[in-house]
Parts: structure tokens; sequence; C-alpha cells
């Protein structure tokens, strides 16, 4: 039997952050899961990496290039591979993704990449794009006792990391 997989790649970003309670990583595996839930997926069978990463500081992680090469490495043949986090192509998605992470596979021992493209100008997703931007130009709905307690919430979290920081 033939092993395929579904490659949920999102775009990095410094692991530090997740540690100071941005909300982005849980927020791409929930995007993971509904999109396995609706598209009816065994969840074994995807998995969710994050590209682009610069300088020293460790990132997110699993990294999508590196992923790829280790399934090619380890039997599965066949990958399909999407950017749920962008709206639209651009360098990242058609040159890291399509073109460098699909050669890395191919060279790994994979046979088949499959990219899907992102929604780009399907007028569908302009429309929702366009109504999901009104909406929340008129302000996040949120009352000030709600601002004062995610503001204290994350200033409790970034002492805890610069505590965390200083006993080391």
């Amino acid at each position: 039997m033939v092993q395929q997989r579904l490659l949920l790649s999102f775009h990095g970003v410094p692991e530090r952050s997740l540690h100071l309670g941005d909300p982005y990583h849980c927020e791409c595996h929930k995007t993971a899961r509904l999109l396995t839930q609706a598209l009816a997926i065994d969840p074994s069978r995807v998995q969710v990496t994050f590209q682009s990463r610069f300088g020293k500081a460790k990132w997110l992680g699993p990294y999508t290039e590196p992923t790829l090469v280790e399934w090619a490495q380890s039997g599965v043949k066949l990958v399909d591979v999407m950017c749920p986090g962008f709206t639209s192509d651009c360098l990242e998605t058609l040159e890291e993704i399509n073109m460098e992470a699909r050669e890395a596979f191919l060279q790994a021992g994979g046979q088949h990449f499959q990219y899907i493209p992102c929604l780009n100008d399907n007028r569908p997703w302009i429309t929702a794009l366009g109504q999901i931007a009104q909406q929340h130009l008129q302000g996040w709905g949120a009352d000030a006792e709600s601002v004062q307690a995610l503001h204290q919430d994350r200033l409790q979290q970034r002492q805890r990391a610069i505590t965390m920081g200083a006993s080391k």
C-alpha cells in the first residue's frame, strides 16, 4: 500500500512568541484539526509544519522541508501540501514550498508532490475576506473589562518568561 500524507505548512515564527502567549501556534493546530475533520481525513495522515526560519533563534517546529525529507526516506511516496495560513500564493508558497520543498521530497525518494494552491483571487474567498475585514474594522467587540484582563494576562506571561530567562 502506497503511503500518502497531507502536510499543512504555516509561516514560522520564533518559538519565543509561543512562550510569551501568542496564540498563533494553537490557531495553526486548530485550523489543521478543523480541516482534517471537514475533509474526513485520518488525523494520523496529517502533519502541521512551519516554514521560513531566519536568524539564530529557535523557531516553531517541526520544520517543513526536513519533515518532507524524513517522510520520503521512511517510505511516504505521495504528499499533498497546503499552506492554509496564506491568503494568496507568494514567493514563500511558490518558491519555498512548491519548488524547494518539492525538490527535497523527490530527491529523498518521494514520488508525487501535489501543491494545493492558496485561495488567491477566488471570488467566494475574496467576498468572505472582505466581509471579515469589514466586520473587524468596526472593532473587536470586546468590552473594556475583557481587554484589561487580556492585557494583565499578557503582562503576567511576559514576566514569567523574563523570570525563566533570568534563572538560566
